[in-house]
């Protein structure tokens, strides 16, 4: 249970700190299973690529890695039949794509994060989800209408 009597900005942000990172290692949780076939910096980038085919550049900014690096891990991705290279009139237009194998695992860790997520719920009072559903909301709320320097704070799936 969380003091929010004579709360100030850093208690409130420490316990939420602990909260997220537990929140955080449920969510994950399903991205560790042993069918799961990639890493997360992998993760991260089927992610970003659900929402839209993008250029290598696009990804690499989004994982905030070097445009080299993005693109030898597409060749991974590509390997492990996840992602679809669809090349553009030059070598440096090539678009990058979610395969059906790729939208298939997010799919599948998804409905794995819900149903962990849902059995901690299951365990709280109704009035606590309720106030953690409403905080939750307010939360991201507040974060995406911030300007981090550079927009909104990334959300992924």
């Amino acid at each position: 249970m969380v003091d929010t009597s004579g709360d100030d900005a850093a208690r409130s942000a420490a316990a939420l700190d602990d909260a997220a990172f537990t929140l955080m290692s449920v969510w994950s949780h399903a991205h560790n299973a042993p069918d799961v076939p990639v890493p997360s910096t992998q993760l991260r980038a089927l992610f970003i690529l659900e929402r839209g085919p993008v250029n290598i550049s696009s990804l690499a900014a989004g994982l905030d890695a070097l445009v080299s690096s993005a693109s030898r891990l597409c060749d991974r991705l590509e390997g492990a039949g996840l992602l679809i290279r669809d090349p553009g009139r030059d070598r440096r237009e090539v678009t990058v794509r979610l395969s059906t194998d790729g939208q298939a695992l997010l799919d599948r860790l998804r409905v794995r994060r819900r149903a962990e997520i849902a059995d901690v719920l299951a365990a709280m009072p109704a009035n606590a989800r309720a106030a953690l559903l409403w905080g939750l909301a307010e939360f991201h709320e507040a974060a995406s209408g911030r300007d981090t320097g550079g927009g909104s704070f990334p959300m992924l799936a």
